[in-house]
């Protein structure tokens, strides 16, 4: 099946089961060292235990002892661990195969390790999802689409669909991978121990956040004496009516500021491109700054520089030839001259001298590198 093909038939419209998807696969990521991870303080990690009948259910969170996975039982627990793109470079390059979707949209990879009977029960997601058996089986059941308004569960510390029941059924091996659209209900329990599964996950963000956040950014903007004014007030009958002439001067204000130019574009840029965890970025206090001549001597001399694992990248271009650059929420003019640059930063998994012809190209890795959201080999 061609890309085109997904994206016409199956994208945000149905599920697709792909057998073999990545034939010969192997996982990135151990289940000792996805343990490891979630013994680690920065790493958002949960585990889910669950009774053979389904019916009770606990959540815990990390981070997670050595002892407490000593003490786990023999079946019918899952350990969840988010975005471990951001931690380990071999599973951040597994979501270069998912670039048939614009990086922008991409989350992060997260990865459970189950055992026989584990799983986090029916429920739905609000995004795309694309889920790939690592190692063992896993039984996945999708069926339904749900919303807000769908009865749940209010028993339990997961979000579970009491009312459920099964459409289609698939047995995934390792290498298998299952596309779930948004709000299609499914439920994943493991057949065996050791159940691996990745889950490429996508950033779907809602209209009320959309709104909200534009509007917090238009008014951050603004001095506190821009306000309502209505300085071609006349006398009306009625004192307590609002008229329709006050309404519209409201959605005057709303339009205004959706189109001013650059605005909205810039802000949405910058929006999407936040870290998924901004407290942990950035250099440290101590860290050593480059100069542009040194970052490019290193890539004349044949080095490579690469997207940290956690950042995020996008650029959108401007109609004077021109385009912005945005990196981890900040924003940044790109002249004409050096827009292939900023396409090859974003879109390629490494770049090399060649990519960066000009001082300003060179300015802007020199910078990105200092504030640690490139990196060179060592």
């Amino acid at each position: 099946m061609s890309v085109e093909t997904f994206l016409r038939d199956y994208w945000q419209k149905k599920p697709l089961l792909i057998r073999n998807a990545f034939p010969d696969f192997e996982p990135p990521v151990s289940a000792d060292e996805l343990a490891g991870l979630a013994c680690e303080d920065d790493v958002e990690s949960r585990l889910v235990l669950q009774n053979a009948g389904g019916t009770n259910w606990e959540l815990e969170n990390g981070p997670f002892s050595d002892e407490r996975f000593s003490s786990l039982p023999a079946s019918h627990w899952t350990l969840l661990v988010q975005a471990v793109d951001h931690w380990v470079p071999e599973a951040n390059a597994l979501l270069e195969q998912f670039r048939f979707i614009p990086s922008w949209r991409i989350d992060d990879l997260m990865i459970s390790y189950a055992t026989k009977g584990g799983g986090v029960g029916p429920h739905y997601d609000n995004y795309d999802v694309f889920l790939i058996q690592a190692s063992g089986q896993r039984r996945w059941e999708i069926g339904g689409i749900f919303g807000e308004d769908s009865p749940r569960r209010d028993d339990t510390p997961v979000m579970i669909l009491p009312e459920w029941d099964a459409q289609e059924t698939f047995i995934l091996n390792p290498g298998d991978m299952l596309y779930v659209p948004p709000r299609l209900g499914h439920n994943g329990t493991a057949e065996s121990d050791n159940c691996m599964t990745y889950s490429v996950g996508f950033r779907a963000p809602s209209h009320a956040d959309i709104l909200r956040q534009f509007t917090d950014y238009v008014g951050e903007q603004l001095k506190s004496e821009t306000r309502y004014s209505d300085p071609d007030l006349t006398l009306q009958s009625s004192p307590g009516q609002i008229l329709q002439t006050d309404i519209e001067k409201v959605r005057s204000i709303m339009t205004t500021y959706l189109n001013e130019p650059d605005l909205l574009e810039n802000w949405f840029g910058e929006y999407m491109t936040e870290q998924k965890y901004p407290e942990q970025s950035g250099p440290s206090e101590d860290a050593e700054l480059y100069a542009v001549e040194v970052l490019t001597e290193y890539l004349e001399d044949g080095g490579l520089l690469y997207r940290s694992e956690g950042s995020r990248f996008a650029y959108r271009e401007k109609q004077d030839g021109g385009a912005v650059l945005f990196v981890n929420g900040i924003a940044c003019e790109i002249s004409p001259d050096s827009v292939d640059f900023a396409r090859a930063l974003c879109d390629l998994p490494a770049i090399s001298a060649i990519d960066v012809p000009t001082r300003e190209a060179q300015e802007v890795v020199t910078e990105l590198y200092n504030m640690e959201a490139l990196y060179g080999e060592e």
